[in-house]
């Protein structure tokens, strides 16, 4: 598949070199999309600012998708879902308090917190799994191989494993819009309830992801599969903690403007996103590579825990 990975020579020369050059190739990549991104908010006037994030959100996808094409691997783009949140909310935060740290309210603290650890932590995990530009995301491969032969590689690519999740993403952050910019509505029991959903979020992806990566270093555990810890009760309880983050954000952005309750389609679409694609893709390969997966399936639910017999 080496030879399919991409037309250019620079592609296939960067494939075989060091991780630590591949880091750098990323973090170039997302420092000329951030360039770009900033230049789009700098010159382009008149619209909502939240639309202007869009298309800045956009541009920067589309640069990453170059970068992407350049090095032939779409892996480079899988840091994009943690890394853009924080910094949009980070300028969100900035604008709205006029750039004067001392304006930040309690709510904006909390969120841009919260995305932080969030962001922070997921970066960190793909950083820890990725092995380079010589390693791509196996659902990328796959994709790859069993796309139609009538549908260029590229466009799967620009479309499917890169603008679908940004436009995903900017979904489920359209609620973080009032969340910090909206400072007229006091402190109150939803903001409460928001910070504990989205800090229990980032504790079960961390716990989740610490659980699977000591089960997996572990030689013993070769062909078998997780079914401890958070493991036992979800068979995909890192899933599960990405779902609760985005409904904690949007709890916080419906307690700073009630009226943005329509943003519910954030979450809405997270949940569709890992229910009808992200879950079965993961089932259908553990199916294959352990058959005694389809049992796990029976016994362990996907994404919500269920109440367990005295047996269970």
């Amino acid at each position: 598949m080496a030879a399919d990975r991409g037309t250019y020579r620079v592609g296939r020369s960067l494939a075989a070199s060091s991780r630590p050059v591949g880091f750098v190739v990323v973090a170039l990549s997302y420092i000329v999309a951030g360039l770009a991104a900033w230049a789009v908010v700098a010159t382009v006037r008149g619209p909502h600012p939240l639309l202007l994030t869009f298309y800045a959100d956009l541009v920067a996808t589309l640069v990453v998708f170059a970068a992407s094409v350049v090095v032939a691997n779409a892996s480079v783009y899988d840091p994009y879902w943690s890394v853009a949140p924080a910094v949009i909310v980070i300028a969100w935060v900035l604008w709205s308090a006029g750039g004067d740290l001392g304006e930040v309210t309690g709510r904006q603290a909390a969120v841009l917190v919260l995305v932080l650890a969030w962001s922070i932590r997921l970066t960190a995990n793909w950083a820890a799994s990725w092995r380079g530009l010589s390693h791509e995301d196996w659902r990328y491969v796959q994709l790859r191989e069993q796309r139609p032969a009538r549908l260029p590689w590229w466009l799967i690519n620009l479309t499917g494993i890169q603008l679908m999740p940004t436009l995903v993403v900017f979904a489920g952050l359209l609620a973080v819009w009032p969340a910090v910019t909206v400072t007229g509505r006091p402190w109150g029991l939803l903001d409460f309830a928001a910070v504990a959903v989205t800090a229990a979020a980032v504790v079960i992806e961390t716990v989740a992801d610490r659980q699977l990566h000591r089960f997996a270093g572990d030689p013993a555990n070769r062909g078998r599969i997780i079914d401890r810890g958070l493991w036992r009760y979800s068979r995909h309880p890192n899933y599960l903690g990405e779902i609760t983050f985005w409904w904690g954000m949007w709890l916080f952005g419906v307690a700073a403007a009630p009226g943005w309750w329509w943003t519910v389609v954030g979450p809405i679409v997270m949940v569709l996103l890992f229910a009808f694609v992200s879950v079965p893709m993961m089932d259908r390969r553990s199916l294959a590579r352990r058959p005694a997966y389809a049992q796990h399936m029976r016994r362990v639910p996907a994404l919500l825990p269920r109440p367990r017999g005295n047996g269970g």
